[in-house]
């Protein structure tokens, strides 16, 4: 038996019990969980912003890292023993986005602990199709908890500024946003060179944020965000990212922004926009600005991740601010409801 964090119904506290021990497919793996991030999309799921994640003892988590601990007879590249990230977005490895290197948008792909079919790492032990394609050996010297930093956060972050914008040295970036995705991208946008404001309603999120790497600090709620990142910048940012997801970052993003700039979609929104946000269209075309969104980021480039931290250029670590117990989720997710959690949380213990 292992145990794991159930959720029976949405909005309520998660079900910690024993369960099913879990056995590798032949392509598969199953890890023992030595650290699991909880992230906000772990909170949209839990409220019920996403009917489709079931509430029947469903487990949610998607930011692992752990020991493998069996190993399928097709796995070629892990064995028994290795220390491992699992990125959330769990790939086929055989369809025309997996081929062309976008395996974390592929056709047939499961996102770990939101689909029925692969429950998540709120557990001491989970399962993994497709090890090889989709499994990451952690490199020397890095943690599990470091790992679990990176999760979905830091790395879909580092994909939006590092693959799918044109940061350049010197270029102003505007954050909305300061929780794990925010700090993430501030980060990441200042060891790629830009100079990054950061926006937040919280002061003790702001003074990460310029722990992290923000050259300045907007706070939201007692400026006009929009004017003063304009004013700040001299003119508007380059790139604006939205790390929350509500219809006011969303905007104020697109709305600080200079011509030609771009605008980076990383929040998942709430039921309250349901999906759905409404956007300047007309000045967006007659400034030609560029709405990106970014999901997450195919294992195939977690090198570059890998490299930068090792050059000591990137610092995950820096953002997990608390280690929790498995016990603990139900209550860090409750204090999300009021944005009441500063940087990274991680569960260590199971």
């Amino acid at each position: 038996m292992r145990t794991a964090a159930l959720l029976t119904e949405y909005d309520t506290p998660l079900d910690l019990r024993d369960v099913d021990d879990v056995t590798p497919a032949p392509t598969g793996i199953v890890v023992e969980t030595d650290a699991c991030g909880i992230c906000r999309s772990d909170w949209h799921a839990w409220k019920g912003h996403w009917p489709s994640v079931p509430t029947d003892g469903h487990i949610l988590g998607h930011e692992p890292a752990g020991t493998v601990t069996a190993v399928g007879d097709e796995v070629e590249k892990f064995s028994i023993g290795d220390q491992v990230g699992i990125p959330f977005n769990i790939a086929c490895g055989h369809c025309d986005n997996c081929w062309a290197g976008d395996s974390h948008l592929c056709s047939d792909g499961l996102s770990l602990g939101f689909t029925d079919e692969l429950p998540g790492a709120f557990a001491s032990e989970f399962a993994i199709p497709q090890a090889d394609f989709n499994a990451v050996q952690l490199p020397e010297g890095m943690s599990a908890v470091e790992m679990a930093g990176l999760g979905c956060r830091f790395a879909t972050a580092f994909h939006g500024l590092a693959h799918k914008t044109d940061v350049q040295a010197g270029d102003w970036l505007a954050v909305h946003g300061c929780g794990g995705i925010g700090l993430s991208a501030i980060n990441i946008g200042a060891a790629l060179g830009a100079n990054v404001v950061a926006v937040d309603l919280n002061e003790d999120a702001l003074a990460l944020a310029e722990q992290v790497g923000a050259t300045a600090t907007v706070r939201a709620g007692e400026q006009d965000v929009p004017k003063t990142v304009r004013d700040l910048t001299d003119g508007g940012a380059d790139i604006s990212v939205d790390a929350l997801g509500i219809a006011e970052t969303c905007r104020n993003s697109i709305d600080c922004l200079s011509e030609q700039g771009q605008h980076v979609q990383i929040g998942m929104t709430t039921d309250e926009e349901a999906g759905e946000i409404g956007l300047p269209v007309d000045k967006m075309v007659n400034t030609e600005l560029e709405f990106v969104g970014v999901k997450g980021m195919p294992p195939s480039r977690y090198q570059e991740l890998f490299r930068m931290i090792a050059g000591d250029k990137l610092s995950p670590a820096d953002l997990v601010t608390n280690e929790v117990s498995l016990l603990d989720v139900s209550d860090q997710l409750e204090l999300m409801d009021d944005y009441e959690t500063l940087g990274m949380e991680v569960v260590t213990e199971f």
